[in-house]
């Protein structure tokens, strides 16, 4: 398998050069988005005099912080000490550099996808965003900083116990986790992250991880579930659920089978864990899904041009992915709840 190779004008391939002096996160962990939506700027059309207004824009207002220096060197026998350690991702930088050298892209993500899947949620899925736009670019320091800030920011939730799964549907799981009561109690953090780690705790939930039968159409079942909780919600969790998928189907070609099923379980189970977040949505019936499909919406080009016009990482990062999956899906949704996010039609919601 042959990694994807992007190249962009000089200027952008600077700026992008850039990206690594930064730290992964900032204030209270909040995650760095710029590595990987100044690509996503670049695919939806930004020049590089937006993309460099962009992150001078992002730099100031989130105060992003110089990545620290490494401490103590890790080696194949040590480095799975740092797992789950923020302070440790310095040396596991330097460490994944080595060993993505030294095996290349695919050898590299074969490797530690296994180990790291488990974690998927790491920093509310924004290691796995940066794994994704590290294959994306087809750049191999990419992928050394994204497997880091995977390994540093792992997040470990209830392992699934081989329990036999209670349906297929993915949208049947969040509509069974809504029933959990003591869910509706739960006290609510700003960081996703945190929620996820919170709510995955819980007694009434560990049960959550085994009820979804994972198969090979699953993927495609959850995203159709994606667009449907984001163009019900608009909601900021419900945005990620989009983009991981998109995220997660990037690195799939890199996962074996087992895998791949460890991830989608664990992302769905993360993404279960945030319907507190999302105020406990109840999805919309086909006729009105329908409705939506059918309305008349602004195109990619105009929809991109706003998104690239936008300071906000999110508008950027999901009218990327949202379009990317709709060329997979088909689903005209994609398009219709993007416009609602980027201001170009009204709330069809009513």
């Amino acid at each position: 398998m042959t990694a994807l190779s992007l190249s962009f004008p000089p200027e952008a391939e600077a700026l992008l050069a850039e990206m690594p002096d930064w730290g992964s996160e900032f204030d209270r962990t909040f995650a760095n988005h710029a590595p990987m939506v100044l690509t996503a700027l670049a695919r939806i059309g930004g020049t590089p005099q937006q993309m460099r207004g962009f992150f001078d824009h992002y730099r100031a207002s989130k105060r992003l912080r110089p990545f620290a220096a490494p401490v103590l060197a890790l080696n194949d026998a040590t480095w799975s000490s740092a797992i789950g350690h923020r302070d440790r991702e310095p040396d596991l930088r330097l460490f994944f550099s080595r060993k993505v050298s030294e095996l290349g892209i695919e050898g590299a993500l074969r490797q530690f996808l296994p180990i790291l899947a488990p974690g998927v949620a790491a920093s509310a899925f924004h290691a796995l965003m940066r794994t994704a736009y590290g294959v994306l670019r087809g750049s191999e320091a990419d992928i050394a900083v994204a497997l880091a800030y995977w390994a540093a920011t792992f997040l470990a939730l209830p392992p699934a116990t081989a329990a036999a799964p209670l349906t297929d549907d993915p949208a049947e799981v969040l509509r069974r986790v809504c029933e959990i009561e003591p869910l509706h109690h739960l006290t609510l953090h700003e960081l996703l992250w945190q929620n996820i780690r919170d709510a995955t705790a819980m007694a009434e939930f560990q049960p959550v991880v085994d009820w979804l039968a994972i198969d090979d159409w699953t993927m495609a079942r959850m995203a159709a579930v994606a667009v449907r909780v984001f163009a019900a919600t608009q909601h900021f969790a419900a945005l990620h659920v989009v983009t991981g998928l998109h995220w997660i189907r990037l690195v799939a070609p890199y996962c074996s089978k087992e895998t791949l099923e460890t991830m989608l379980r664990v992302f769905w189970q993360a993404i279960a864990a945030l319907m507190p977040e999302m105020g406990f949505p109840v999805l919309p019936d086909e006729a009105v899904i329908e409705r939506w499909r059918g309305l008349d919406a602004p195109d990619w080009a105009d929809i991109h041009a706003a998104a690239a016009a936008s300071f906000d990482e999110h508008d950027i990062s999901l009218a990327f992915s949202a379009s990317e999956e709709m060329v997979i899906y088909g689903d005209p949704l994609y398009r219709v709840a993007a416009a609602r996010r980027l201001g170009l039609m009204g709330d069809y919601r009513r």
